[in-house]
């Protein structure tokens, strides 16, 4: 039996929900932090319309959501119908910024 490895893991640092976003928004330009969460709300809610009628969702620099989907292969194309489909998910390609910030983390050991 070959001996265990370790595997070097992303630990969160804690949670950001959408009114600390609003919060901190609003102190960097001049809309207040109410209008900032209905605005993220508002955004939230188109997000998940625009999704679900199949588009992709292009945040800007952030980057891309779309729908993707898994489902059993099958032998004929006509056999190939929503059945198939075992589990939908969310698809993200981020944008040059985001994907530039992956590179320049700077890691530490935290010892478990």
């Amino acid at each position: 039996m070959a001996p265990p490895k370790f595997y070097a893991h992303a630990i969160s640092a804690g949670l950001v929900d959408l009114e600390r976003l609003a919060y901190l928004v609003s102190n960097q330009c001049t809309v207040r932090e109410p209008d900032c969460y209905a605005v993220l709300l508002a955004l939230e809610h188109n997000i998940i319309d625009e999704l679900s009628q199949g588009r992709v969702v292009q945040l800007g620099k952030i980057g891309n959501f779309q729908v993707g989907v898994r489902s059993d292969g099958k032998d004929l194309i006509e056999e190939v119908s929503p059945l198939s489909i075992r589990k939908a998910h969310l698809n993200f390609r981020p944008g040059k910024r985001l994907r530039n910030m992956l590179t320049t983390l700077n890691y530490k050991l935290i010892s478990g």
